[in-house]
């Protein structure tokens, strides 16, 4: 079994009244979800996040690792993938979209990103990141 491992956050903006939370939709398979990608060699899980982060969504952020939380599923046949997620305050709202992985970036109060993401487990994750938060 091949082992696979990536890295990414739940991206929030301290808005006003409420925080608002970062989906992405991804190009491979047209899902909502966080910014994540695999860890290249040499990197640390944070560096892996926060360089995922920039070069999809063009943010930066301040990456909380007191939150991690490990999602672990198989992609396809004879592949088991973790995804390691943390939670980051993006230090804007103005967003550049990566053309080749990311079909389209939105900004959602917490209970329209709750409904808007695809993967339970996603579901999941935004909901421990939320208590988190508060």
């Amino acid at each position: 079994m091949k082992e696979e491992k990536s890295c990414g956050a739940v991206v929030y903006y301290p808005n006003e009244d409420q925080p608002l939370f970062l989906l992405i939709q991804h190009e491979n398979g047209g899902h909502w979800s966080f910014p994540k990608g695999h860890v290249e060699e040499g990197e640390i899980e944070e560096e892996t996040a926060q360089r995922e982060i920039k070069e999809e969504t063009g943010l930066d952020v301040v990456l909380d690792t007191h939150f991690r939380q490990v999602t672990r599923f198989s992609p396809k046949e004879g592949v088991m993938k973790n995804v390691i997620y943390f939670i980051a305050r993006a230090l804007t709202d103005k967003v550049d979209r990566q053309l080749e992985e990311v079909k389209q970036i939105i900004w959602l109060p917490y209970q329209e990103a709750l409904e808007k993401i695809t993967y339970p487990n996603d579901q999941d994750l935004l909901i421990k990141a939320k208590k988190f938060l508060q």
